[in-house]
């Protein structure tokens, strides 16, 4: 932890501050009991390192019912460095509360601030820098969009985020502006949503609990591949062969091809937030599952259909020499203390948050939650690991205008946004719920393919090429 500043000023905070409409128990609101709201709704929303103000963490609360946070943790980036919120405390719907965590620990110009429900294990939120309030680190807009320095100190009310709700234009795509379709017509219909390209390969998951095994159409897009009955793709089921994974996320891992799964499609109601490990070597017409690490438990709470979106497999290799510090311990990542694993942390995003989870995922079936970190977006749609530059892509759909953001391991051993990029100019702004980059062996003159796939499906298509430079 960078060591607290010097305290150059009086302290002119009371323990917390509150601000309308903030209001005790909701009781005149009329908002539904505290514990039954999702607590993934508290988001930390302005931090302050430096200035007039002591080290402050705040609070806001983006859902429809009141969270009561009596006993949460707040923490900087030592686990042993601990704030408790004072009993009794609750946001309503809406609700701001700022927290001057000063005499727990400083927070520095490289540093973190991170939420913890009241086990201290558990965390909510988190957001990383790497230099001090510029007078205030500020989300914007509040509790969805990414941190940037605002103008002013708005401890307690809303942030100041400019006339445009606050959000900073994101640069130019970093590639062509031009986009073209990528399939035949109507090949896949609605609902294709992650992607991965491995090498000659495509990989395509589907929410109706299909998995998609494309091949070159030699016009620069891909087709579904007709050997060994995946003509049609592949019907996907949960271990024992029952079920209907809502697959939204695939990646390809040496053992496997890993699918993020939100829930089982034959019980819509309620999520089921898990990663699947599939063989598909063979010839049959589905598969089953032969592992499934259940997450349920593990991340907040979200509506069931707003749950993993998105999966990203980060090798141990790219992870330790990044400094990539393990959230469960506080310390340095080590993979050898988690024994026979993947050899690489699995990356989850969630739609209904914007919020990403990293996991090891033991060979046993166990699993150990290593980072949670937020995508400065109100939602993950995908992710996807870039070796050759040692970055993340987590990419929205339509809801936030398609925007895409890289991120990389920081000063502070977290994954912070790095950059923040329109769609391609030429490409609408379609639900593109999937994409996927060609590897460095297909760099051509400084630039490679990347592609998109539209859960919509839209005008009968529902994979587009566009480019990216190297």
């Amino acid at each position: 932890m960078t060591a607290p500043l010097p305290r150059r000023r009086p302290r002119a905070l009371a323990r917390f501050l509150v601000a309308a409409p903030l209001l005790a128990a909701g009781a005149l609101t009329g908002v539904p009991a505290a514990h039954a709201a999702p607590a993934d709704d508290v988001r930390i929303n302005e931090v302050v390192t430096t200035g007039d103000v002591d080290d402050s963490v705040e609070l806001y609360n983006k859902g429809t019912s009141s969270v009561d946070v009596s006993g949460w943790i707040l923490k900087d980036d030592d686990k042993d460095h601990t704030f408790k919120i004072p009993s009794g405390t609750k946001l309503a719907p809406g609700g701001f509360r700022a927290f001057d965590v000063s005499d727990e620990f400083g927070l520095g110009s490289s540093d973190e601030a991170r939420l913890y429900l009241a086990d201290g294990k558990t965390q909510v939120d988190g957001f990383s820098w790497s230099d001090h309030s510029d007078p205030s680190w500020s989300r914007c807009a509040d509790g969805t969009g990414s941190f940037e320095q605002a103008d002013s100190v708005t401890l307690g009310a809303a942030n100041d985020c400019g006339s445009d709700e606050g959000s900073t234009a994101p640069a130019a795509w970093p590639g062509g502006s031009a986009v073209a379709t990528a399939d035949g017509s109507n090949v896949f219909g609605e609902d294709l949503s992650g992607l991965y390209q491995d090498g000659e390969v495509l990989w395509a998951a589907q929410n109706s609990g299909k998995l998609w095994r494309l091949v070159r159409n030699g016009s620069g897009g891909w087709k579904p591949d007709t050997a060994n009955a995946w003509s049609s793709g592949k019907t996907l089921r949960f271990p024992g062969g029952s079920g209907s994974p809502d697959g939204e996320g695939v990646t390809a891992v040496a053992g496997g091809i890993f699918v993020a799964s939100e829930r089982n499609g034959d019980a819509s109601g309620t999520s089921r937030l898990s990663v699947l490990r599939y063989d598909v070597s063979g010839s049959g017409s589905s598969l089953t599952a032969a592992k499934e690490w259940n997450l349920t438990s593990d991340i907040p709470s979200t509506g069931s259909n707003l749950g993993l979106e998105a999966i990203a497999w980060v090798p141990d290799a790219s992870l330790t020499a990044a400094g990539f510090k393990d959230a469960s311990t506080g310390a340095a990542y080590d993979p050898s203390r988690y024994g026979a694993h993947s050899g690489g942390v699995f990356l989850v995003g969630v739609e209904g948050t914007g919020m990403v989870y990293g996991y090891v995922l033991a060979d046993s079936g166990a699993y150990t939650r290593v980072a949670s970190f937020s995508s400065g977006m109100s939602g993950v749609m995908e992710l996807q690991w870039e070796p050759q530059a040692s970055r993340l892509w987590a990419v929205c759909d339509d809801t936030c205008d398609g925007r895409h953001t890289t991120l990389t391991v920081g000063a502070a051993g977290t994954f912070t946004p790095a950059a923040v990029y329109a769609r391609p100019s030429g490409m609408a702004n379609y639900n593109n719920e999937g994409f996927a980059l060609a590897g460095a062996g297909e760099c051509v003159s400084g630039s490679k393919p990347v592609y998109w796939s539209d859960d919509a499906n839209d005008g009968g298509h529902a994979l587009r090429r566009g480019s990216v430079s190297c």
